[in-house]
């Protein structure tokens, strides 16, 4: 009987899991039996394995083999565990010394003639064996960039199956891999494009440096999507642990971009209004895939007509955008993804979305109400700001003598404007405006009552809700922090208020 034991990792969410990878030989007809909850992939990578290996040049063993993956009650998915059986197959064979593979941790896809592909998740996956205590991992050379993000882990990149054992039996070592700079990345929409629309590219700056939701409307043609597309521009750079929460999201979905294995700029998702739930959300009868609200952590969710989102997609939203996470429950498990994101809205006022406006409209007051009423009120009520975009006139469009700020002059006073806040909220844990519990907020930061008449105004008439009062009142501190005020005043709390009950600017 020859035993061997190596590791891989597993994921659940974003977080990795450390599977230790047990091989048996025993005598008995030549079978191969595989235990430890492997899902269909992981139960065929048997076969790859076995061709990988022959095709490598040695001989699998024919004997009853048995493969244990532990711990024996969590999930096994996915092909990122073909490199480890491999190599513990081979050292239960003795073609490999017991001792060079008991510490390692292998991951990887296994191609028949024994090369070695890009997975999904490295990056969670070697996080994960570093706080594991392990020092050396083996990956393929496509994800070798990714895995060398983790300090203090030595990243062996291997192209062949045939690499890594003869590293292993000492005949050719591979060099720990250097991870390359990375590109410069490309320069992004310019807020400079928008002509006109002062309300909205004050509603877009006022999201950006508070973390607010917005939601835009008015006709086609009034710039919409350009405003929402600009916003990620005007957010600072991700920081270190922000970039690595997204990059490993990315790296799940497998979206991330070769060559920049680190996402450093704020994402943008912008599914069609024909998403699913679980395309939306997160999902997948399979091994769980974050959704594009997921993807969309520390940057912008966009949903342009909106409206034509099913109204039981949009509300899925609701509790995951209060909580910053959501957790997808299935019948084999569960898991967690962040999803702190920035939710834009954009719709057009009614179904015939004439760009003329209401003059050439030709929808009745009922189709007007039954479009708007498809984006339901509870989730308009976590709506900060909600902006009415008027069509762009023709003097703003040819005969506009002033060019628009671009975006480098916006983003300087977001920054500006967050370093304030993050000042202010210093030892609290909190960084945004639109993060502060409505609690600390009336008692900690509490707004002078002579500048709140107009927003208990609203609440006595109903027109605001209690949340929808926090909400004001979070906007007015960001306006304040934009116009460097120690403290809002009425003039940014009615501000806030005519943001937050759709009013068009002058």
């Amino acid at each position: 009987m020859a035993l061997a034991r190596t590791w891989s990792v597993g994921l659940a969410g974003v977080q990795g899991a450390m599977v230790e990878v047990e091989v048996d030989l025993a005598s008995g007809l030549p079978t191969v039996v595989l235990v430890g909850l492997p899902d269909a992939v992981v139960r065929q990578s048997v076969d790859r394995v076995r061709a990988a290996v022959v095709n490598t040049g040695h001989d699998f063993p024919l004997r009853r083999v048995t493969i244990g993956l532990s711990p024996a009650a969590m999930p096994k998915q996915g092909s990122g565990f073909d490199l480890a059986l491999a190599v513990a197959v081979l050292a239960g064979a003795e073609v490999l010394p017991a001792a060079s593979v008991r510490d390692l941790v292998l991951l990887g896809e296994l191609g028949l003639d024994g090369s070695l592909r890009a997975v999904r998740g490295v990056l969670p996956a070697v996080l994960a064996a570093a706080r594991a205590g392990h020092r050396c991992v083996v990956v393929p050379q496509d994800n070798a960039d990714e895995a060398g993000l983790v300090e203090g882990i030595e990243v062996l990149a291997a192209a062949t199956l045939g690499q890594v054992v003869a590293h292993l039996a000492g005949r050719a070592r591979i060099p720990a891999h250097v991870r390359a700079a990375p590109a410069p990345l490309p320069p992004g929409p310019d807020l400079a494009d928008v002509v006109g629309q002062a309300a909205g590219r004050r509603a877009v700056e006022v999201a950006a440096a508070g973390g607010h939701h917005l939601f835009l409307s008015g006709p086609p043609g009034a710039g919409k999507t350009m405003l929402a597309e600009r916003l990620p521009g005007l957010l600072p750079p991700l920081d270190e642990q922000a970039a690595l929460e997204v990059t490993a999201i990315a790296s799940i979905a497998g979206t991330l971009p070769l060559g920049a294995p680190l996402v450093t700029r704020p994402t943008f998702e912008s599914p069609h209004h024909s998403a699913t739930m679980a395309a939306l959300v997160g999902g997948g009868s399979g091994q769980i895939r974050p959704g594009a609200l997921c993807r969309a952590h520390r940057g912008v969710l966009f949903l342009d007509e909106a409206p034509e989102f099913p109204r039981t997609v949009l509300d899925t939203l609701r509790q995951p955008l209060e909580r910053g996470s959501v957790t997808i429950h299935r019948a084999s498990g569960s898991a967690t993804f962040p999803c702190r994101a920035q939710l834009v809205l954009a719709a057009n006022p009614c179904p015939c979305a004439s760009a003329a406006g209401d003059t050439a409209c030709t929808c009745s007051a009922l189709e007007r109400r039954r479009y708007q009423s498809r984006l339901s009120g509870p989730l308009l009520d976590r709506i900060d700001l909600r902006v009415t975009l008027p069509p762009v006139t023709r003097a703003a469009w040819l005969d506009g003598v002033e060019p628009p700020e671009p975006t480098s002059a916006v983003a300087a006073r977001v920054r500006a404007a967050r370093a304030t806040a993050a000042e202010r909220m210093a030892g609290t844990g909190l960084s945004l405006n639109s993060q502060v519990p409505g609690r600390l907020l009336r008692d900690r930061w509490s707004v002078p009552r002579r500048s709140l008449t107009l927003v208990e105004r609203a609440l006595e008439r109903g027109s605001l809700s209690v949340r929808g009062f926090d909400r004001v009142l979070r906007v007015a501190w960001t306006l304040a922090d934009l116009a460097g005020l120690a403290t809002p005043g009425p003039d940014q709390v009615a501000e806030a208020l005519g943001m937050r009950l759709q009013r068009v600017a002058a």
